[in-house]
């Protein structure tokens, strides 16, 4: 076992664990913050697997602008931060679907791909990568960015009633 097999399984153990608490913690901040941790684990196996462009896109994109725009989004609406009685409903049907989807979606795949060996197309560049995001997915990305910035502003508009009260 190499050191990148450690570096791999330690990382992935970290990644499962953060995902894990952030469905189940009761607090909506700490699930946020168990996020960057998942985050922050998924582009520490980008790097152990030498796709180091991809891994600090995973950092600046994710990380950086996602988990603190929903962090934000939360904080300006007011909404209640702590654990909720009102919210709290039984865990075990929510169990079962995700158990049975994810069954169903093992059998899938192990269907899809029995004893196949798929060829691997040529390495790609970070200048083909680029250039393929700048050309062909240019518009995706920002309609995204439209559609944060307008999520943001009506978090503002909701945490202060006064903005968009007429006078």
């Amino acid at each position: 076992m190499t050191a990148a097999d450690v570096l791999l399984l330690a990382l992935g153990a970290v990644a499962v664990g953060a995902a894990t608490l952030v469905v189940t913690t009761r607090h909506l901040v700490r699930a946020g913050l168990y996020l960057v941790l998942c985050l922050g684990a998924v582009a520490g196996l980008f790097l152990v697997l030498t796709a180091e462009l991809v891994a600090w896109v995973q950092v600046l994109i994710y990380v950086g602008a996602v988990v603190v725009l929903l962090l934000f989004a939360v904080m300006l609406t007011r909404a209640p931060i702590g654990a909720s009685d009102d919210l709290d409903r039984p865990g075990w049907p929510a169990a079962v679907i995700g158990g049975g989807v994810g069954l169903g979606l093992a059998a899938l795949l192990i269907d899809a791909f029995r004893w196949t060996r798929v060829e691997l197309p040529e390495p790609g560049t970070a200048e083909a990568l680029g250039t393929e995001i700048f050309r062909s997915w240019v518009l995706p990305f920002e309609l995204l960015s439209v559609l944060l910035l307008a999520a943001l502003v009506g978090a503002i508009v909701l945490a202060r009633p006064e903005i968009g009260r007429r006078r």
